[in-house]
């Protein structure tokens, strides 16, 4: 398998979200719209990209559950044992955030969506910049999620998006979120 951590287009958006640029990239199933979920600007950025409410919250990728420790600070050992099981892989989890995520990140919500990806390119991407990304779909609210770069241009032509290397997973449909706290399937 490629190491795509020292890839040049891997490394330009790692040094894209360092300084607070957007980033388009592979995920498991689609194309990503991805930034630093503590930059203030960024945010924005994305949001305005998708034309999606700030009300709605985002999804944050990781590399590995150390990425993300700080979110499962106050878990049982048994919610824990739920994560390990799962991760890294295609199950997206709503956690309490506790305040410890921008309202734009969270959006009017008491939990955030939380992911450590399998995906060698989201794991390259979470390792470069040192923890998690910002990761929803890349095209406007209420059309067809982009399944390559070519889509990713088409829908954002020359709006000042980094895009990266890789193409997306074997998944055919995004990741399924559930609930940690009461397990029930919020997007299968």
């Amino acid at each position: 398998m490629l190491n795509y951590r020292f890839h040049p287009r891997v490394q330009r958006c790692i040094a894209s979200v360092q300084r607070g640029g957007v980033i388009a990239y592979p995920t498991e199933s689609v194309w990503g719209l991805g930034c630093d979920p503590f930059n203030r600007h960024a945010i924005t950025k994305v949001l305005q990209l998708k034309k999606r409410s700030a009300s709605k919250g985002l999804i944050l990728v990781a590399a590995n559950m150390a990425q993300i420790d700080w979110l499962l600070e106050g878990l049982s050992s048994s919610q824990h044992k739920v994560l390990q099981q799962s991760w890294p892989g295609h199950t997206t989890w709503l956690l309490p955030h506790n305040g410890r995520v921008p309202q734009n990140v969270c959006g009017s919500h008491d939990t955030i969506a939380v992911r450590v990806s399998a995906h060698p390119v989201v794991r390259a991407l979470c390792e470069g910049v040192g923890g998690p990304l910002v990761s929803t779909s890349a095209n406007p609210q209420g059309l067809p999620a982009a399944k390559n770069s070519t889509d990713v241009r088409r829908y954002f032509g020359k709006q000042a998006l980094t895009l990266c290397a890789g193409c997306v997973g074997r998944y055919p449909s995004p990741s399924v979120i559930k609930d940690l706290r009461t397990s029930r399937i919020i997007r299968a």
